[in-house]
């Protein structure tokens, strides 16, 4: 048993993709659970910055013990790494998590992180450590095997976030926003500008197809520019089927979005398409940025996949 410590970390994104039962009122007892290379490590240094108590790679068996010392407030904030580095874990950590769930007092948060396969091969070849379920075997089946091990654990989760291409700075957002906001169910929306001809984003909620808009790439002195530029927003703007577009949007998400609030989501991707993803989409993003700060319970923030 080690307690975590450090302050940064290098793992990368997106969403929360599973809200389940809302957690009771107080400081949540956190569990961070997930595939190995998807980040916990670095998640619970990012809790421990905020004043958490963490330990990584607790033994199952001691979670309960961990739990009434928090109940007692001998440790206020908890935050607890398990995996499958612990041999007991999957077949023991399903009935001790129920028993926290039925604990007074206790307000447990199961929190599963998880990543694509190409980004956790990735991380695993950067740091040429071998998977925990595949010491002798290449670090793909040891992917495999415990994705499918881990599903009946990841369906019991909480929350459930997809680090694949997540920052650190977006992952300590997100604890950031889990320990100090989660009883006013805080939505962080991400806008994300993106072109069909590269592919829809996996991890997008909602997406709008902006190919109706008139398009500066015909425009040979706006072609190099981007969404962003001043001469393309003007181009745009002088069409009333932009101005139109873009009111009944920020009408529709300006609706909608306190709903998901209410809902208990905290993460949502709105994802904006064009042709090429350098013009259109890029600029309907950046105006909805504008136009949806004042949401109220919601943080936006706006990414160009491919501009």
């Amino acid at each position: 048993m080690k307690k975590a410590k450090g302050k940064r970390l290098e793992v990368k994104r997106k969403k929360l993709e599973v809200k389940k039962p809302k957690v009771k009122g107080g400081f949540p007892f956190i569990i961070l659970t997930g595939l190995s290379g998807s980040g916990k490590s670095h998640a619970i240094r990012a809790l421990e910055d905020l004043g958490y108590f963490c330990v990584d790679n607790l033994p199952t068996t001691l979670l309960p013990t961990m739990a009434k010392l928090s109940v007692r407030r001998d440790i206020e904030k908890v935050a607890i790494v398990v995996d499958v580095r612990e041999g007991n874990f999957l077949s023991s950590f399903p009935r001790i998590l129920k028993r926290l769930r039925q604990m007074r007092g206790l307000n447990p948060v199961l929190i599963f992180l998880e990543a694509s396969n190409s980004a956790l091969l990735r991380r695993f070849s950067e740091t040429r450590r071998p998977h925990p379920m595949a010491r002798d075997r290449s670090p793909s089946e040891g992917i495999r095997d415990e994705r499918a091990h881990m599903a009946a654990i990841r369906a019991m989760a909480d929350e459930i976030i997809d680090t694949s291409d997540m920052t650190v700075h977006e992952l300590r957002h997100f604890f950031t926003t889990l320990s100090r906001d989660r009883a006013r169910a805080r939505l962080v929306v991400t806008v994300l500008s993106f072109g069909f001809k590269y592919g829809v984003p996996a991890d997008a909620d909602l997406v709008f197809d902006v190919r109706c808009l008139p398009n500066p790439h015909f425009v040979e002195t706006l072609r190099p520019l981007t969404g962003r530029d001043r001469a393309v927003v003007r181009y745009m703007r002088r069409y009333a089927s932009t101005r139109e577009f873009l009111d009944r949007l920020t009408a529709f998400l300006t609706f909608a979005l306190p709903q998901y609030v209410q809902e208990g989501k905290s993460y949502l991707t709105v994802a904006i398409g064009c042709t090429g993803g350098r013009h259109r989409s890029v600029m309907i993003a950046e105006e909805l940025r504008k136009t949806l700060t004042g949401v109220k319970g919601i943080t936006v923030r706006v990414k160009h996949r491919d501009s």
